[in-house]
């Protein structure tokens, strides 16, 4: 499951805007913006899969262990070898 952090800092990572964000996952603007907040507001779990989808789509990995979480942006080239 992605959370808010992690949306926040792949999208940093892409330098994209909430509303790039919003357009490439399919979602709308507020949909993200209620994901990306830190109050606890209930976001559906279809926009956060298709969030997740989108980044992936451009090379972010989502990482999420018992040591913590994190995001990390993949060059093309180790995708393809992956």
């Amino acid at each position: 499951m992605i959370t808010a952090r992690q949306s926040r800092a792949a999208r940093a990572l892409l330098g994209w805007t909430q509303e790039q964000l919003a357009d490439e996952a399919r979602v709308s603007l507020t949909a993200l913006k209620r994901l990306e907040s830190e109050s606890g507001l209930e976001v559906y779990e279809t926009t956060r899969d298709q969030v997740r989808r989108a980044f992936e789509a451009n090379g972010i990995l989502l990482l999420n262990s018992d040591q913590g979480i994190g995001v990390m942006h993949v060059q093309a080239k180790a995708i393809a070898k992956g």
